[in-house]
């Protein structure tokens, strides 16, 4: 195998590794928040809202959009440590 392709394997091997945690963290949130773990949040209360039924409206799309501006930075870290910013 050679160098340029170790580097790739290994820019993809990353790149997913980000991916999987980032995905997780977001199926936590929503799925975790909004739904699992519902009953302990909402004795919580956001703005009148219980935290539980904020979650699944609102929460989880917020996450999601901090979640995006997270990998877009990560990624830019990655692809300067591999060699592939423009």
């Amino acid at each position: 195998m050679s160098e340029k392709q170790q580097k790739a394997t290994a820019y993809w091997k990353e790149n997913l590794r980000y991916l999987i945690i980032l995905l997780l963290i977001w199926f936590m949130v929503s799925y975790g928040a909004g739904i699992l773990f519902k009953e302990a949040l909402d004795s919580i209360q956001i703005g009148g809202f219980k935290l539980g039924f904020w979650f699944a409206q609102q929460g989880s799309i917020y996450v999601f959009v901090i979640l995006i501006f997270v990998y877009v930075r990560l990624m830019n870290k990655l692809d300067k440590k591999y060699g592939y910013d423009e």
